[in-house]
């Protein structure tokens, strides 16, 4: 079986050869949870970007409660991970440890010190396969092409059922920002425990999530390849 193209495998990919993009502003590139939602209200995202043009590559966990209230736990400083661009609206930054245990090519769990323990299966449907495929083939200059991304965002939203999806806009502090999640994959079942509370099942928010003009999927959604640039 070839597993290059399978979620473990590109992860990995990402660490031992990060690519580095070129170009103006604040780039990044890696692997992650774009978002996933729960019925009980709460919201769970993960961003684990071995290139980063601030300083060290970082992993970063991003928490929605019920009341709305959001804190971002990262393994750097608040300045050097995604807190600097969502800074404005957060409750809370927190820096911990975080790991990332992959116990399949498509299943993971990710864990936050001992505050948060979040387990993912993976799986493709035509969707996801749609528009990994597109994805695989844009160049990194893709992300600067503010055409391209409006489109995107567009297509992406109902082709994967997602809600409503903003490639390009601004960011809480300010920042304008484009982004390319190039290969995707939609998460099948979670599960997570954070302080010891089970978060319950996976399921649509009432009202999507966002954080300035990003918005949040409202079914989970696991990206690898991604790209990212911040403009000040």
């Amino acid at each position: 079986m070839d597993t290059k193209n399978e979620p473990r495998s590109m992860a990995r990919a990402a660490v031992r050869e990060p690519v580095v993009l070129t170009g103006d502003g604040e780039r990044f590139s890696g692997y992650g949870v774009m978002g996933l939602p729960f019925a009980s209200g709460h919201y769970l995202a993960f961003r684990h970007f071995p290139a980063s043009a601030i300083g060290p590559g970082y992993r970063a966990v991003w928490h929605r409660d019920p009341q709305g209230q959001w804190t971002v736990y990262a393994d750097v400083p608040p300045e050097q991970s995604c807190a600097r661009y969502l800074g404005p609206a957060l409750t809370s930054t927190r820096t911990a440890q975080i790991g990332v245990g992959w116990t399949g090519e498509r299943s993971l769990a990710i864990e936050v010190d001992d505050v948060l323990t979040w387990e993912l299966e993976l799986g493709r449907t035509l969707s996801t396969r749609m528009m990994s495929a597109v994805g695989g083939i844009l160049p990194d200059g893709a992300v600067d092409q503010s055409w391209l991304l409006r489109a995107m965002g567009v297509m992406a939203g109902p082709m994967l059922r997602v809600g409503r999806v903003a490639l390009l806009g601004t960011m809480p502090a300010g920042q304008r920002y484009g982004a390319i999640p190039r290969r995707v994959w939609a998460v099948r079942k979670a599960s997570a425990d954070l302080g010891g509370v089970d978060l319950g099942p996976v399921g649509k928010l009432s009202e999507q999530a966002s954080l300035g003009d990003f918005v949040l999927p409202q079914r989970g959604i696991f990206f690898a390849e991604g790209m990212a640039v911040f403009q000040p």
